[in-house]
């Protein structure tokens, strides 16, 4: 996605994507408005401040002491003005930065956690983490630093400007007659380096995401000795990153090599005649000194723009990737006004001739035609070969996606109509891949019902034969099990991620391969839980291994997207067709092989 976006984002205006950061920083007015007079305090107290030094440098022709001492004595004053004036702002414009980038992340983070599984296939996580740390920390810079620098700097460069011109009409004249040839490489040059920043931007997204990508999968890498090719494909991004910034950076040490030469050599021209002033008597040691001072801290100001221009473009291309993730459509949203289920929630299933494609797939149909009602309190098994659509039932039942024809109902109401938090929670899952996060293993369980107590997370774990492999651990269920539970095996993770919707403890029951990685004793075990969990609750049953269905109240046979039998195992076996060959294949053909 980030190289499909590169020419949309080239396109952007100048520093214009930096409104985008209005939104956060108005609740923080006042902080604004404060770091704002700070800001003008020490911008003023600079400028008065080359008044004192002519003041100073006159007071020596004087020949007053007395003079002199009050001249040096308002020199201090003024400096310890400054130092002050300038403290105060580093701290609320800096604070103030830091306040809006958290904001910035929290919004971003609550916007992407809520997003369905099919943006994610448009959009690779590891670039929405590089926006959420790598731009947000270009907009922390500069709303931290770099704008409160740009507008002391313009206020500088505006207020020195006319006291120059107070100063010397005839010196200012030379030194205005530089401000084009200063101006023009700072436009040309200044929209080059926007363009690179934003491609360098997105190499280093892509960059993060290659990264994200091999480490979140460092097991297989290395089972498949893949490391090096890993290795080359990181490199080659990540030098092509390095490029990108090259040519950034060599754009930028360009236009700051001549803008400063230019202003600096204009000084030195200026002083040139000046100094042939003070000889002719046309202006004072103190007035000519007054006058480069003023110079300087103009020259100063230009060149210092020249450089935060180029920062406040690379932050308007970072804000503008924030708000792109903001503003990103989602093609599963909650409804305006959502409907209450009825109460309580009984688990009444239905699929009304439901036809759905996945959006990376739109050609192919994962369901065509499906229509199944689930009774509430009944266990119904989905089976049928790999690709056939069972899973897609759950997808879609938990409302990952939308069906692009049909409807389905929980206890007669739409899931469209209603708010996803809502039927959702009265809905447990056990995915085929269990998700374990980096916690301890109590955390874990409890991920299930936030609000439960250790007695009642133990007493899942039980139930999903999980409680003795967990007293076993170094710190029993207070082991932390590492990223994506890397302390567990296969079956273990598959128990805690089965103990975790028995804490759940919702009128429906989604199990997915739930016993696939369990061997026969722990998968005993569990089914025996499993059967008395779903006592009471619809329950949905996807499985490969028909051992694990015989007991179920109906088994839906799927084939290519259809539904092409159902009714129990018994049944089934008799009628023949499609699931009679799964059975001879896993049970005769299984004790054969025994």
């Amino acid at each position: 996605m980030a190289r499909q976006d590169a020419a949309e984002r080239e396109k952007a205006k100048t520093i214009g994507g930096l409104r985008g950061l209005m939104p956060f920083i108005a609740p923080y007015r006042v902080m604004v408005i404060l770091a704002g007079c700070a800001l003008v305090l020490t911008a003023t107290v600079s400028l008065i401040l080359p008044l004192a030094v002519r003041r100073v440098v006159d007071g020596f022709e004087t020949g007053s002491t007395a003079l002199l001492d009050s001249y040096f004595a308002a020199a201090l004053g003024i400096a310890g003005l400054l130092a002050l004036g300038t403290g105060l702002r580093y701290y609320l414009v800096t604070r103030l930065g830091e306040r809006v980038v958290a904001d910035i992340r929290m919004a971003v983070f609550d916007r992407m956690v809520g997003m369905s599984p099919s943006f994610y296939e448009r959009i690779m996580t590891g670039e929405v983490l590089s926006r959420i740390t790598t731009d947000t920390t270009l907009i922390l810079s500069v709303i931290g630093s770099s704008v409160s620098v740009a507008l002391r700097n313009v206020l500088i460069f505006i207020g020195g400007l006319a006291l120059m011109l107070l100063t010397s009409a005839k010196l200012t004249g030379l030194v205005l007659l530089l401000v084009p040839a200063v101006i023009v490489p700072i436009i040309v040059l200044g929209r080059r380096l926007r363009k690179l920043g934003r491609e360098n931007q997105d190499w280093i997204a892509n960059s993060s995401g290659s990264a994200s990508e091999v480490l979140s999968s460092v097991q297989t890498v290395q089972a498949f000795t893949h490391e090096e090719p890993s290795k080359r494909s990181f490199a080659e991004v990540t030098e092509q990153a390095y490029l990108s910034a090259r040519k950034r950076i060599g754009t930028r040490a360009l236009m700051t090599v001549i803008v400063i030469f230019l202003v600096f050599g204009g000084v030195v021209g200026v002083l040139w005649i000046g100094a042939r002033d003070v000889r002719a008597d046309v202006m004072s040691v103190g007035e000519l000194v007054q006058f480069v001072i003023y110079s300087v801290m103009v020259a100063g100001a230009v060149g210092a723009l020249s450089e935060i221009w180029g920062e406040l473009q690379r932050a308007a291309g970072a804000t503008e990737r924030l708000v792109e993730l903001l503003n990103a459509s989602d093609s599963v949203t909650d409804p305006a006004r959502p409907r209450a289920l009825p109460q309580p929630v009984t688990g009444a299933i239905a699929f009304e001739d439901v036809t759905f494609h996945y959006p990376s797939r739109p050609d192919q149909s994962a369901l065509d035609g499906v229509s199944l009602e689930v009774k509430p309190g009944e266990t119904v098994a989905l089976v049928g070969p790999s690709g056939a659509g069972k899973s897609t039932i759950i997808q879609l039942l938990l409302r990952f996606y939308d069906p692009q024809v049909g409807r389905i109902t929980l206890d007669g109401v739409p899931l469209n109509e209603v708010a996803r938090s809502d039927f959702r929670r009265h809905m447990a899952l056990v995915p085929q891949d269990p998700v374990i996060f980096a916690t301890t293993a109590r955390e874990n369980i409890r991920f299930g019902r936030p609000d439960a107590d250790d007695s009642e997370v133990e007493a899942a774990a039980r139930a999903a034969a999980a409680h003795e492999f967990l007293m076993n651990l170094p710190d029993g269920y207070d082991s932390q099990v590492g990223e994506r539970g890397v302390m567990l095996s296969g079956g273990q993770k598959q128990r805690v991620a089965i103990a975790r919707a028995i804490l759940r403890d919702a009128p429906v029951l989604l199990l997915d391969e739930a016993t696939s990685a369990l061997d026969a004793e722990s998968e005993r075990l569990v089914q025996r839980a499993v059967d008395e969990l779903s006592e009471g609750r619809t329950t949905l049953i996807v499985a490969h291994r028909l051992a694990t269905v015989k007991k179920a109240d109906r088994i839906v046979v799927f084939d290519n997207g259809r539904i092409v039998a159902q009714g129990s195992h018994d049944a089934l076996v008799a009628e023949g067709g499609l699931y009679a060959r799964l059975a001879r294949l896993q049970f005769t053909e299984g004790l054969a092989a025994e």
